[in-house]
């Protein structure tokens, strides 16, 4: 979880065992929902069914449909950035970016629908969680792609760009979530050696990217 995600936990009454079971049923629901249809496709009337609910009992839980949206947003994107934020200044360098590849190619492995719904707010240009990608998630890449900088000024991994190492990561790992169909077009659908495959490689590639030549 990130400072400003817990900051804002702290501050909130604890809910009780029915409200955080009647929560983690909706946004179950509305994940499939939204999973499936897109933002703009999915009602709430879609939700409550899912959820077992009528759509006025649900509304006595969510506001909106946006309410909804911006709360399974905020939740994964804490999720997603919380290998990142385990990134070691102490550590060593190429293992701890070889790492967080890891951990990326098994939430994408694990957590496929949550990345294609991502992957849809932000081709919708994050019109419910543009504030949080400006605030918080850009403090965090900012702060790792500084430590990163520092390993490469040290000589402790090949020159990279930071930034663009992070993005090249994101980019490379959430392939195989939100381009599932066309990955599994291409190599079939055994989903253990075709992520077990794409770890090897990915990690693999990075690692060599980012070892120091010692001629240099």
């Amino acid at each position: 979880m990130t400072r400003g995600a817990r900051i804002r936990a702290a501050s909130r009454p604890r809910p009780t065992r029915i409200q955080r079971e009647k929560t983690e049923a909706i946004l179950a629901a509305a994940l499939d929902v939204f999973s499936a249809h897109g933002f703009h496709g999915a009602t709430l009337d879609q939700i409550a069914e899912a959820a077992g609910l009528s759509k006025p009992n649900l509304l006595y839980w969510f506001a909106s449909k946006e309410q909804v949206h911006r709360v399974l947003l905020t939740r994964l994107l804490d999720t997603w950035l919380e290998p990142l934020a385990r990134l070691d200044p102490d550590g060593d360098p190429v293992a701890e970016i070889v790492g967080y590849v890891r951990r990326k190619i098994e939430m994408a492995r694990d957590f496929p629908r949550e990345s294609r719904l991502f992957a849809g707010e932000i081709l919708q240009g994050a019109p419910h969680i543009g504030d949080v990608l400006a605030g918080e998630l850009r403090a965090l890449v900012d702060a790792k792609a500084e430590v990163v900088a520092g390993w490469a000024a040290a000589g402790r991994i090949a020159p990279v760009d930071p930034h663009h190492l992070i993005f090249s990561i994101w980019a490379a790992t959430q392939h195989y979530a939100d381009f599932d169909v066309q990955v599994r077009a291409v190599l079939g659908n055994d989903d253990r050696a075709r992520f077990e495959d794409a770890a090897g490689f990915l990690t693999g590639l990075y690692a060599r990217a980012l070892a120091v030549d010692p001629r240099a």
